[in-house]
C-alpha cells in the first residue's frame, strides 16, 4: 500500500481523527474503530500496526530510525497516537464529567454515530449479494449476542489478564466491536482500567517526588504488574489483529466490509441510550466502589423512554447531533482524505 502524501490540514484533521477514536474508545460500548472506518483510514491504519514485525524491529535494532519510521508508515501512526494522548488527557476527561450527569445525552449522541455510521456505510456499499447479507447478519448477531451477555467476577490471573488485553484492543481494530465494553464483560474493567493505571499515576508522582515507598507496597506492585501483562497482551492483539485483519481485507474485501457493517448494527444494543446503571454489590447489598469513591458498575437494564416527556426529545436532539458529526467525518473523509 502506497502511503498517502499529507499537507498540514490533512495532519490536523489525522490529529482530530485521533482525538475522537480516543475518546470513543474510552466509553464502554463504542468503538474507535468506527471512527477510522467511517473517516475513510480504516485500511490505512490496519496496513501501518501490519508493518510492525521482525523486519521493523530488526530496523530498530540497527538504529536506522528514519528507515524504521518510513516502513511503519511512522507520521501517520504519530499523529494517530498524539490525538489519543491528547483525549486522554483533555476530551476524554470532560466525557468523564457528562457521562456521570447527562449519561442520556452522551449515550445518545453515540447512538446517533453509529446509526449515521450504519447509515452512509450501506450507502456507500454496492452489490449486496446473498453471500454478503449472510457476512452481515453473522455480525450483527455477534454483536447483538455481546450486549446480552451477563459480566464475569473479577479474575486477577495474569494469563486471563493477557487474553483480556489481546481482546479489548479489538475496540481499535475492529469497528462495532467496543474494547471497553468487552472488559466489563470479563469482570476486569475495573481492575484493567481505573484500579491498574490509579497505581501507576500514583508511582509515578510518587517517584518523582523522590518517594519509592510504592515499590514495598504488594497491593501496589500486584497492580503495576497486571498492568504491564495487559499492555503486552494489548500490543499483541494490535499486531495479530491488524495481520488478521489485513489478510481478509486482501482475499475477502466485500465479506469483510460486510461483516464490519454487521457489527456496527449489532452494537446499537450496546448504546442505546435509555438505560438504568446496575451497580455491583456486596454479599450484604451494598454497593461496592472502585480507588475514587465510585460505584462500581456491573450491567446495564434497558427500558423504552417516555414519548411525552422534554428529554426524551432532547436525547432524540442529540441523536441528531450524532448524526450530523458522521456526516461531517464522511463529508471530509471523502473530499479532502487521502486516498
Amino acid at each position: 500500500m502506497r502511503q498517502p502524501t499529507r499537507n498540514l490540514s490533512d495532519k490536523f484533521f489525522l490529529v482530530l481523527k485521533g482525538i475522537a477514536m480516543g475518546t470513543a474508545n474510552k466509553v464502554p460500548g463504542v468503538s474507535g474503530g468506527i471512527v477510522a472506518y467511517v473517516a475513510g483510514f480504516y485500511e490505512e491504519f490496519i496496513y501501518s500496526f501490519q508493518k510492525l514485525n521482525l523486519k521493523a524491529l530488526k530496523l530498530l535494532a540497527a538504529g536506522r530510525l528514519r528507515s524504521f519510521m518510513y516502513y511503519i508508515n511512522g507520521r501517520f501512526l504519530g499523529l494517530l497516537i498524539l490525538g489519543e494522548l491528547i483525549s486522554y488527557f483533555t476530551v476524554s476527561l470532560g466525557f468523564d464529567v457528562l457521562i456521570s450527569y447527562y449519561p442520556i445525552l452522551v449515550w445518545a449522541a453515540f447512538f446517533g454515530m453509529i446509526l449515521g455510521s450504519i447509515y452512509y456505510l450501506t450507502r456507500s456499499y454496492e452489490d449486496w449479494t446473498s453471500r454478503k447479507v449472510i457476512f452481515l447478519m453473522a455480525g450483527a448477531l455477534v454483536g447483538i449476542a455481546t450486549s446480552l451477555l451477563d459480566p464475569a467476577t473479577q479474575n486477577t490471573n495474569l494469563l486471563f489478564v493477557f487474553f483480556c488485553g489481546m481482546v479489548s484492543i479489538s475496540g481499535m481494530t475492529l469497528p462495532g466491536l467496543s474494547g471497553s465494553y468487552l472488559l466489563i464483560l470479563f469482570g476486569n474493567y475495573v481492575l484493567l482500567m481505573v484500579d491498574s493505571v490509579n497505581a501507576f499515576l500514583n508511582a509515578v508522582v510518587l517517584t518523582l517526588q523522590g518517594d519509592v515507598s510504592w515499590w514495598y507496597d504488594p497491593m501496589q506492585t500486584e497492580l503495576l504488574l497486571i498492568l504491564t501483562v495487559f499492555v503486552a497482551g494489548s500490543l499483541a492483539g494490535l499486531i495479530s489483529f491488524s495481520h488478521l485483519l489485513g489478510w481478509t481485507f486482501k482475499h475477502y474485501r466485500d465479506e469483510t466490509n460486510a461483516t464490519i457493517i454487521g457489527f456496527i448494527t449489532g452494537s446499537l444494543g450496546v448504546v442505546w441510550p435509555w438505560k438504568r446503571e446496575i451497580f455491583k454489590l456486596s454479599e450484604t447489598g451494598i454497593a461496592l466502589l472502585d480507588n475514587n469513591g465510585n460505584r462500581i458498575v456491573e450491567n446495564y437494564q434497558r427500558y423504552w423512554p417516555s414519548i411525552t416527556s422534554g428529554h426524551t426529545w432532547l436525547a432524540i436532539l442529540m441523536i441528531a447531533v450524532g448524526f450530523a458529526i458522521v456526516y461531517l467525518l464522511d463529508h471530509y473523509g471523502n473530499k479532502a482524505n487521502p486516498a
